[in-house]
């Protein structure tokens, strides 16, 4: 979504300055609710929010790839948003575990070594593979800008696209987040009951260990960020089993990991 615009000065290196008016990407507090409890609040594009939730559920462990929110309301106050979600009742004993940890911020050690291993837990491996050579990685690269018209309008948002096989854009998000781009994705195709389909996920982004961490949980066959990765980033893709195409650019690929179809 985009804010109405402001005024801003241009400058110029040969002295000019001149009074513009930008639009801008909006961004507000999303706070999420399971089962009547606050849980997480979130800087996010007001847009989607229903998938966000769905996929930031994912990402938490709260649910599975196999389970679905029974519930779910999203509210727009003066002060942001407000989504309340209904867990899975089968899904409790795995709200309170992760609602535990998430209040143990303190400094003790022992607390701080459990969290550590919260945060580096063991992903599960990926399953899915991909059928999309790397004719397809760049034919979706060459298409994705024009999937993206917050992004072109502000030049501030972030994109997260399920691809198909053949390098077709099938479905954006967008999001002034990363991760809530991809978290949006994942949510969406998570709702529509839509898979992978030998497809994989393109990221206008850095590859950081949270997006290989979102990407391994969907079972996402592929993972192709426009910049790097991480060195963890990159560890955690190949324990994970997960092919990881960095720096994707126009003219060339980074691969790291290993796939077939590349």
């Amino acid at each position: 979504m985009i804010d109405s615009a402001l005024s801003f000065t241009r400058l110029t290196p040969d002295g000019l300055a001149e009074a513009i008016d930008r639009p801008l990407a909006e961004e507000v507090p999303v706070a999420i609710e399971y089962n009547g409890a606050g849980y997480a609040v979130l800087m996010a594009t007001p847009a989607d929010i229903a998938d966000l939730v769905q996929g930031f559920s994912l990402a938490e462990r709260l649910v599975t790839r196999d389970d679905a929110l029974l519930d779910m309301d999203v509210h727009r106050t003066e002060a942001g948003i407000i989504a309340r979600a209904t867990m899975p009742p089968h899904r409790a004993d795995a709200l309170l575990d992760r609602v535990r940890h998430r209040a143990s911020d303190s400094s003790c050690g022992i607390c701080g070594i459990e969290n550590l291993e919260q945060a580096m837990r063991p992903l599960p491996t990926v399953t899915n593979r991909t059928r999309a050579d790397r004719a397809a990685i760049f034919r979706a690269l060459a298409a994705l800008y024009d999937h993206q018209p917050l992004n072109a309008a502000t030049g501030a948002a972030h994109a997260a696209a399920w691809i198909g096989a053949d390098g077709a854009i099938r479905l954006v998000r967008e999001d002034v987040g990363r991760h809530n781009a991809f978290d949006k994705l994942i949510g969406a195709m998570a709702r529509a009951g839509a898979g992978w389909d030998g497809g994989f996920a393109l990221l206008s982004s850095r590859c950081s260990y949270e997006l290989v961490e979102k990407a391994a949980l969907a079972n996402c066959p592929l993972l192709v960020t426009i910049s790097a990765p991480t060195r963890l980033a990159a560890e955690r893709a190949e324990a994970a089993g997960l092919p990881l195409v960095a720096l994707a650019r126009p003219d060339a690929l980074l691969l790291r990991g290993h796939s077939d179809a590349l």
